[in-house]
């Protein structure tokens, strides 16, 4: 009857640090996982940013060149400038009508990021 105690005492001991082990491989995973999430996040951000504001700064220089460009054409400066401003609120229209498929393709996007595809 002692020899059995022992037995599944030992068997039990074992059955605890096999289950210690894999906790432990399981915070490790997961701890790596979300500083892999992190940075790759942060990452986005900062391109995101980066190239955002270049982008920006290109379109003010087109936009102020074709107002020029357009004004000069029509002998109206200021005729230029609201063609210019016309076609910003055209392209702005259409984002807003589109936003739906905007989001829908960022999520995908992403999801296919933070998810793996064997979860």
């Amino acid at each position: 009857m002692g020899n059995i105690l022992e037995s599944l005492n030992e068997n039990t001991s074992k059955a605890t640090e096999a289950a210690e082990a894999y906790s432990k491989a399981t915070l490790k995973y997961l701890k790596l996982k979300i500083f892999e999430q992190l940075t790759s996040s942060a990452s986005f951000i900062g391109k995101f940013m980066l190239i955002g504001s270049l982008l920006l700064i290109a379109f003010l220089f087109l936009a102020t060149a074709g107002a020029i460009a357009l004004g000069i054409l029509l002998d109206n400066m200021a005729l230029g400038c609201l063609a210019v401003g016309g076609v910003f609120l055209i392209v702005a229209f259409l984002v807003y009508r589109l936003r739906s498929t905007i989001d829908q393709k960022i999520i995908k996007s992403m999801s296919e990021k933070f998810f793996d595809k064997n979860d």
